[in-house]
């Protein structure tokens, strides 16, 4: 299955991997692979208002990881700034101590269900390569898991993230 992936979702993959690390979290869910396709979107899930920002946050809301943003920002300190801030000087996960710590979090179950489920949406599709909407689909097919809730956290359904990918791919086609 993973021979199929375009080098895009390879990415979105990877991506994933750094943004379980750099939230602290010590599994890479459903949120995490959202969380990787928002980073390389073109504008489906943005125009939906669930940008890679607003889904970080949610994301981070849902599963929050050593420091309480909330608090911090009572007395003046923006913790996404701090953490931008530290990874950029010194790596993902810095923050949290993580930077020596090997890149790999291990995929929960449902996130390795999203993953096959996406070969299952591109065949669907007749599409021979699984790409980073085939991912998304799937993702939007799971209404109880991590990825769904952030998206509705963002003010969004994972049905209406479905409907705009289908759409966004047959203007492709």
């Amino acid at each position: 299955m993973f021979e199929r992936f375009t080098q895009e979702l390879r990415e979105v993959v990877t991506r994933a991997q750094d943004e379980a690390a750099a939230l602290g979290h010590d599994f890479l869910g459903t949120e995490h692979l959202l969380l990787g396709v928002a980073a390389r979107d073109d504008g489906i899930l943005a125009s939906l208002g669930a940008d890679h920002a607003a889904l970080s946050r949610a994301v981070a809301a849902e599963y929050p990881v050593g420091l309480d943003a909330d608090a911090l920002a009572s007395i003046g300190i923006d913790l996404d700034a701090v953490r931008r801030s530290v990874e950029e000087s010194f790596g993902p996960g810095a923050l949290f101590g993580r930077r020596g710590r090997a890149r790999h979090v291990p995929f929960c179950p449902r996130a390795k269900r999203a993953l096959e489920r996406s070969l299952r949406e591109a065949v669907a599709l007749r599409q021979r390569q699984i790409g980073r909407e085939h991912l998304l689909l799937a993702l939007a097919s799971d209404g109880e898991s991590g990825a769904a809730r952030a998206l509705m956290r963002c003010g969004t359904s994972p049905e209406a993230v479905r409907a705009a990918t289908l759409a966004a791919l047959r203007d492709a086609a």
